[in-house]
């Protein structure tokens, strides 16, 4: 789920700044809204990378000579 909102973070951002280069959008409030989306992918950037270090340190080790599921399927 993290990883999902990290794109649409990054997609949103690239879009606003397509937009700010391209338009030129003249309101006072859009110099400040047009970063948010920037500071949301980095906020989701940290937030995914600390879930997935969790996810991984919660994974159990292998065991000694455990195949895989591939080579056992062969």
């Amino acid at each position: 789920m993290s990883g999902r909102l990290l794109c649409w973070c990054l997609a949103v951002a690239m879009a606003s700044a397509a937009v700010d280069a391209c338009l030129h959008p003249a309101p006072g409030w859009w110099a400040a809204v047009w970063l948010l989306p920037w500071w949301l992918t980095c906020a989701t950037a940290l937030a995914w990378a600390a879930l997935r270090a969790r996810e991984k340190a919660d994974r159990p080790p292998p065991q000694g000579d455990a195949r895989s599921d591939w080579e056992q399927a062969a």
